[in-house]
Parts: C-alpha cells; sequence; structure tokens
C-alpha cells in the first residue's frame, strides 16, 4: 500500500514540475514572439525607480559537492510624458549608468528594454 501511495505521489510530482516547466515556456515564447511583432518606439521618459532581484540557486551533487548560484535581475521604471510607467528589465551596464531623475529619449519594443539616451 505504501509503495502505490509513494508511485502515485511521485508521478503527482514529476507531472505538477513538468506542467510548470512547459506552462513558464510557453509564456516566455509567447512574450518573445509579442515582443517582436510590436512597434520599436521612441519616447521621452523619466527615471523614476530602480530595483534589483536577487536569485540564489543551491545545487547539491550525490557525490557531497555543492554548487551554489547567483543572478540578478535589474529593473528600472520608466514614466513617460502621459503619465504612465513601464518597467523594464536591462542590463547591469544599462542599469549602472542610469539616475532616478533622468530624463530623456526611451527605445522598447513591446517589453523589451532597447535603450535610453540622456
Amino acid at each position: 500500500m505504501r509503495i502505490m501511495m509513494f508511485d502515485i505521489m511521485f508521478v503527482f510530482v514529476f507531472s505538477l514540475v513538468f506542467f510548470v516547466i512547459v506552462v513558464n515556456i510557453i509564456k516566455g515564447v509567447s512574450e518573445w514572439n509579442k515582443n517582436n511583432h510590436s512597434p520599436r518606439l521612441k519616447v521621452i521618459a523619466t527615471v523614476v525607480s530602480k530595483r534589483t532581484s536577487v536569485s540564489h540557486h543551491h545545487h547539491a551533487h550525490g557525490n557531497g559537492i555543492h554548487h551554489h548560484h547567483t543572478s540578478t535581475s535589474y529593473y528600472v521604471t520608466f514614466e513617460v510624458e502621459t503619465g504612465d510607467r513601464m518597467e523594464l528589465n536591462v542590463s547591469s551596464n544599462d542599469y549602472a549608468m542610469m539616475v532616478e531623475g533622468d530624463t530623456g529619449e526611451l527605445m522598447f519594443q513591446g517589453t523589451r528594454f532597447l535603450g535610453f539616451i540622456r
């Protein structure tokens, strides 16, 4: 009885993880496709805020070796002349070059950041 319950739980958890992975892949491809079909826009915008998101990953291998990986994502919120705001994922170099209050020409395509010139 216990073995059958373990088998059911194993299949359920494996299926759930597989489903989550497939959904994330579909969402990523969908956003990529939507961005590719969006027009490239240039607007006057102001940097209103900046933030980072740090994720930590820990992998333990069966032979006692542990692997740690940390990644940082960089986000900048821009406000355009109409008062609308958008948060875009930017590279670490672009993030470092921007200061809150900077005004310039924002170039983007859908949710894809293309550049910012002061």
